[in-house]
């Protein structure tokens, strides 16, 4: 059996889904994979010849977790809770082209492998819908282990293409369908600072809306306007003011975004189409950038350089400080690879991409 995930990127809503507001993310063309079979014993042997590892347990060995982030066993332990069962082990590699600790959802384009993987090849397959795959493997990353994180990863590698999700008052998910040319995803190399954003990002935005909620019981980060957040400004540090009226700008490019890409096929794909996605795309990086401060310098030149070689607009990926950044450019991806490739990121020409899959 071997099954592939893809990695991801978030069009709209960085930042945004621990506040309960939607996100739009697309699954990418850079993918992880398992290819595996039985043994004759109980043994899980899982060879990453990417890492230089290799795993060995028992299926009989699969609580209490031995490491930290013990997703190979916890994905078991979610299964095992479901009714499936495991009389024999597996042999498997996995190989993967996805960015790793980037803000590309390479871990949870693993567990996801995995668990479908472990559906297809248990005694009694329940054969888990994806988005059933992907509730699995939030649970295995993120529920096992009293972790936050919300399910924007493991629904948008599962379901693939685009997704739309809102998380409040509960969870939804809507495959969206667009015609979409080509992306070139940058990695800058550096290290994410994934702690450093948050302390901002959220629990700093967190504090301004616990502020504004006390002074303004009809605050609400789901409709206030724009134009109503000056009411705050004697309430609010102008730091503080900033992030409130980037949080609900992006709010508002996201519902653009999503009314963009929800038009017909037909009126998709046209010129005015693209410029106006990487229009919305560059107004969110500059929200992130500006006053979420989610950007480095290393990746503020390589968007310059993207967008002089001619992309139409993008933004920051994932957590931020570091990791990646991606660029909408359907009509000259190599030569704006290359331009991010000259400003010292690693470039990667990439497509929207279907979700979890049995390869042939």
């Amino acid at each position: 059996m071997r099954i592939s995930t893809p990695g991801r990127i978030c069009f709209f809503g960085e930042h945004q889904d621990y506040l309960g507001l939607p996100v739009i993310a697309a699954a990418i063309s850079r993918r992880i994979s398992i290819d595996g079979d039985y043994r004759n014993d109980d043994q899980i042997i899982l060879h990453l010849p990417d890492l230089d590892q290799k795993i060995e347990f028992s299926l009989m060995e699969t609580f209490p977790y031995i490491i930290q982030r013990d997703y190979f066993r916890s994905t078991i332990n979610v299964l095992k809770r479901k009714g499936l069962v495991f009389s024999k082990g597996f042999e498997c590699t996995i190989h993967g082209n996805i960015p790793i600790n980037s803000g590309t959802s390479s871990s949870s384009a693993l567990i996801v492998s995995w668990a479908h993987f472990l559906d297809k090849m248990s005694d009694n397959p329940a054969n888990f819908s994806q988005k059933e795959l992907g509730e699995i493997a939030n649970a295995a990353e993120v529920l096992e282990f009293g972790e936050p994180g919300g399910m924007m990863d493991h629904y948008s590698t599962a379901i693939g293409n685009v997704i739309y999700l809102e998380s409040t008052p509960e969870i939804y998910v809507e495959a969206l369908t667009p015609k979409l040319g080509t992306f070139v995803l940058g990695d800058s190399l550096e290290p994410k600072d994934t702690l450093g954003i948050l302390s901002r990002c959220r629990y700093g935005m967190e504090d301004v809306i616990k502020k504004v909620t006390q002074y303004d019981p009809y605050f609400s980060i789901f409709k206030t306007q724009m134009a109503q957040s000056s009411d705050y400004k004697k309430l609010l540090s102008q730091d503080e003011l900033s992030l409130l009226q980037a949080n609900i700008d992006d709010r508002d490019i996201l519902l653009q975004g999503k009314a963009l890409l929800s038009q017909n096929v037909e009126e998709a794909g046209t010129a005015e189409f693209d410029k106006e996605l990487g229009s919305l795309l560059y107004r969110h990086y500059k929200n992130l950038r500006d006053h979420k401060r989610t950007s480095t310098p290393k990746i503020e030149r390589m968007m310059d350089a993207a967008l002089s070689a001619g992309a139409l607009g993008g933004k920051i990926n994932g957590s931020g400080g570091g990791g990646c950044m991606f660029v909408y450019t359907p009509n000259n991806a190599e030569e704006v690879a290359e331009a991010i490739d000259a400003a010292g990121g690693k470039s990667y020409i990439i497509n929207v991409d279907s979700g979890t899959r049995i390869e042939e």
